[in-house]
């Protein structure tokens, strides 16, 4: 086998295969795939790896592995390594070709300063941790020293188109779609009350064009007291909660991630500004609506939301070699 280096070039194969492997459950789209895995800025390029058959010269393995990278600083430590996803042909398992691809991206992150290690969870991730119908995986990685640290959920809900859909009000406070020129003062929220990678992803939305269409923001008094982001198929990027949208029919959109911030919080703001998201999407003719990695499965029963799917989260601590 040979042992390539992460190459655009491929991406036609590396789509292929995951599908044939993984698209009953997790349909990749080739657009997804570049967005995340090539162009996400924290792309480990000399720990990701692409095995190809030499006789064939068709790709049947990868890894795909991030380290902090990107300029901006939201806090993120640059001590965490993510696997984001690895994966080999099933006719080419039990040789030895995952257990290769994984020690070089164990010994790489390793090298670099990393000293843990987590499957999923990255940023631009696919999954919060290993997909529960996957226990052959768990089994594999636990076997290599990954340590199983929670379980995460994705839920959603079916609506019948309403024409009479009406935004929520609720007295004290008002909510609406972020006007483009609250920008900064949104980001400025966000540094404030969640500092980390919910303030990162809204950095990075803004870099993409978007307009704030995407932002369902609570006020009161004039002042950003929370959010909730929504997403459908106009975003400006591929977001999380829509990514397996190609498994229904009917128009797909996400929510989350959402906030208030910690000094209004015991209010029933939570419940009310997803009350609010719901409706919003719900304007767009959006049917099914997808809430991704969450352990507040009661929090959404509320409205009706059930567990789709299931994730077990892993980790690995590591000594690392870097500075």
């Amino acid at each position: 086998m040979r042992y390539l280096k992460w190459n655009y070039n491929r991406l036609k194969e590396l789509v292929d295969l995951w599908n044939r492997e993984l698209g009953a459950s997790f349909p990749m789209r080739k657009e997804l795939f570049e967005q995340n895995s090539f162009q996400d800025t924290n792309i480990c390029h000399q720990c990701s790896q692409m095995v190809v058959d030499p006789d064939r010269n068709e790709v049947i393995g990868f890894v795909i592995v991030k380290k902090w990278q990107d300029a901006i600083d939201v806090g993120i430590g640059k001590k965490t390594g993510w696997i984001q996803a690895m994966l080999v042909d099933q006719k080419y398992r039990n040789r030895g070709i995952g257990t290769t691809l994984l020690e070089h991206a164990e010994a790489s992150l390793i090298e670099s300063g990393v000293n843990r290690i987590l499957l999923g969870k990255d940023t631009s991730h696919y999954f919060p941790g290993i997909p529960s119908e996957f226990t052959y995986a768990a089994k594999w990685f636990e076997k290599r020293g990954y340590v199983k640290s929670g379980e995460e959920y994705d839920l959603d809900c079916f609506y019948e188109i309403d024409r009479q859909v009406v935004i929520p009000a609720k007295e004290g406070v008002e909510v609406s779609l972020l006007d483009r020129n609250e920008k900064q003062l949104f980001i400025t929220f966000l540094n404030r009350s969640f500092p980390g990678r919910w303030e990162y992803e809204a950095i990075k939305y803004f870099e993409h064009g978007g307009d704030g269409r995407e932002f369902v923001i609570l006020k009161k008094k004039g002042r950003i007291i929370g959010f909730c982001r929504i997403n459908d198929s106009y975003s400006p990027v591929i977001a999380q909660n829509t990514y397996w949208a190609p498994l229904y029919e009917e128009a797909v959109g996400g929510i989350g991630p959402l906030g208030i911030d910690a000094n209004e919080r015991q209010y029933g703001y939570g419940l009310f500004i997803v009350q609010a998201a719901v409706a919003y999407l719900r304007k767009r003719n959006i049917q099914r609506i997808i809430i991704d990695w969450t352990g507040l499965v009661s929090f959404y029963n509320k409205l009706g939301y059930q567990v789709c799917k299931r994730y077990d989260s892993y980790q690995k601590h590591v000594e690392c070699k870097g500075e």
